[in-house]
């Protein structure tokens, strides 16, 4: 017998819409290239490489946005299309997969993971908030400088599910001992039946406080954002005769004062102000943070515990910071720019990002975890059958690894190239010249201002990949030097506050707390605000950076 309602028939409307919900994706990817196929028509009878580069790039940029396919799936759409369509051969293409940009990008994931697989990064969390300080207002200030160090060397991805389970430790413990309150009630936040209850206020501020500090610690060095890398590769295929070089010390110089060290000061007033009652300490979140400072004896006491079950220092922790330290110091010193690197004394061929950064990794495997078989070598058996781990293992390396990021970057910079060559990226830049009757300011601020807009719905190393190009194009036909439009906006594109899917420091601890998507675009307005006015005061700092910036170079008018 049929259940009740089983023949019903549905309307077909509602049918429509539960189709369209659920197939949603294999229309898009159907629709987007017959929407756009105009560009490709024009460009086959016309004979204009630029259109039919241009049906590519459309297509890339409605591929990332929407995510129809996945991203990185989208980034190898250069390595069928742009030889079919006759702009660069199978052999260019797949060269830019793996340029310098990206192998110094993979050998930074695997330092990273090496200090993860080591648990070098809980004893320096833990260490630097005992130093701080256990009250909440100075625990947040600890968790938050931490997370924005250790996001300057790792991803800002793995710095905030490292920190994620510190800050809930913490909380649990301080909702056990009734401190102040670490969940909103369900009248405050009505949850579903069988979820987890909402983080209040004051938690939520320890949430956002590390994932805002990890995407902004990523703005600090070449390798804290996949983004920087991006910028770098797609800045140095656009102008390979730039004699501005992007290098690691120099990009530090640039972006560390004001894009990290001041920025991540307002981030945390920020959200003192916002989240944890400060001026407001008559308030109920400012009497609960008061209440919670009387018990900052509890957390030490935690923190403290955590820290003892680390025990001391392992032989293996030491090797990865001795080697991580001697990754930093190549790095600086190959080229530092204002005295000559040990790159310059070899008589070699150019030496890049790559050499420096791969040097440790290799040793990381080549190394032992401990070196208590020495006693064995001039002494009488029986001699141990146990053998010696490495630093690193390959094993971990392959499974945590997101190697699809290799694909987004060398997507990239293979788009970029096929927009030079084709003839597209000066098309492009011919049709903004109308900036060059604004005040080079306001088109400063304008790119910067579209870069932290289209950041808040997209991937920021895809949105990256769209605007730095255009950007960079514009520069050309406006006559101001490409670093002043494609560098700031490229740090903009990482500060994405507002939406999980903006950057994964977002989408970590939304799902990891369960927090929902309006506090989180709630919170991030005004570290926003507070980006796009460091930005705009950072690009005058960047004239003492780079004093050349200050004209339009003659290597760029023939570019």
């Amino acid at each position: 017998m049929a259940e009740p309602g089983e023949n019903e028939k549905i309307p077909a409307k509602e049918s429509l819409g539960k189709c369209c919900s659920f197939h949603w994706r294999g229309k898009a990817s159907l629709l987007m290239p017959l929407l756009t196929l105009p560009l490709l028509i024009h460009g086959i009878l016309e004979e204009e490489p630029a259109f039919r580069c241009m049906y590519l790039v459309s297509n890339m940029a409605l591929f990332w946005i929407t995510e129809a396919i996945p991203l990185y799936l989208t980034s190898l759409f250069p390595v069928v299309f742009l030889p079919l369509f006759n702009i660069l051969s199978s052999e260019r293409v797949c060269k830019l997969y793996f340029s310098d940009t990206v192998v110094m990008f993979i050998g930074g994931l695997i330092i990273a993971l090496a200090i993860e697989y080591s648990n070098l990064h809980q004893r320096i969390a833990m260490k630097t908030i005992l130093i701080v300080g256990c009250s909440p207002r100075r625990l947040h200030f600890g968790l938050v400088m931490v997370t924005c160090f250790i996001s300057l060397w790792i991803s800002n991805s793995a710095a905030t599910a490292m920190m994620c389970p510190i800050v809930k430790a913490v909380l649990s413990e301080l909702h056990s001992q009734n401190i102040f309150t670490v969940f909103k009630t369900q009248e405050e936040e009505p949850m579903e039946e069988g979820d987890p209850p909402h983080p209040s206020t004051i938690s939520m501020a320890f949430y956002f406080g590390i994932a805002y500090a990890s995407t902004i610690g990523g703005c600090g060095t070449l390798i804290g954002t996949g983004t920087n890398l991006t910028f770098k590769g797609l800045y140095d295929t656009r102008f390979p005769k730039s004699e501005t070089s992007i290098d690691f010390p120099i990009f530090m110089a640039y972006a560390v004062p004001l894009v990290v060290i001041v920025n991540v000061l307002l981030l945390y007033f920020s959200l003192q102000i916002t989240h944890m009652g400060l001026f407001r300490g008559k308030s109920v979140t400012g009497q609960e943070v008061k209440r919670g400072t009387m018990g900052q004896d509890v957390v030490k006491t935690v923190i403290k515990a955590r820290h003892a079950e680390l025990g001391p220092m392992t032989c293996h922790e030491i090797q990865v910071t001795l080697l991580f330290i001697l990754m930093v110091v190549l790095l600086f010193t190959r080229k530092p720019g204002f005295v000559p690197g040990w790159g310059d004394f070899l008589n070699a061929q150019k030496i890049g990002s790559g050499p420096p950064v791969w040097l440790p990794v290799i040793m990381l495997f080549a190394l032992p975890t401990q070196y208590k078989f020495f006693k064995y070598c001039c002494g009488n058996p029986p001699f141990t059958g146990q053998s010696m781990d490495a630093l690193l293992s390959w094993v971990y390396i392959h499974k945590n690894t997101p190697w699809g990021l290799c694909f987004l970057l060398g997507g990239g910079f293979a788009l970029a190239e096929g927009s030079k060559v084709s003839g597209m990226a000066k098309m492009l830049g011919d049709s903004l010249g109308f900036a060059s009757k604004m005040p080079n300011i306001v088109v400063e601020g304008m790119c910067i201002f579209i870069g932290l807009f289209c950041t808040a719905f997209s991937s920021n190393v895809a949105i990256c990949n769209i605007l730095i190009p255009i950007f960079s194009e514009m520069a050309l036909a406006i006559k101001m030097h490409p670093l002043k439009l494609t560098l700031p906006p490229s740090l903009a594109i990482s500060m994405a506050y507002h939406l999980p899917v903006s950057t994964p420091p977002n989408a970590i601890i939304s799902g990891y707390a369960g927090i929902k998507t309006k506090y989180l675009a709630m919170a991030g307005i005004l570290p926003t605000i507070w980006a796009f006015v460091i930005l705009m005061l950072n690009s005058q700092w960047g004239k003492i950076i780079f004093p050349e910036s200050s004209k339009f170079p003659d290597w760029a008018k023939n570019s």
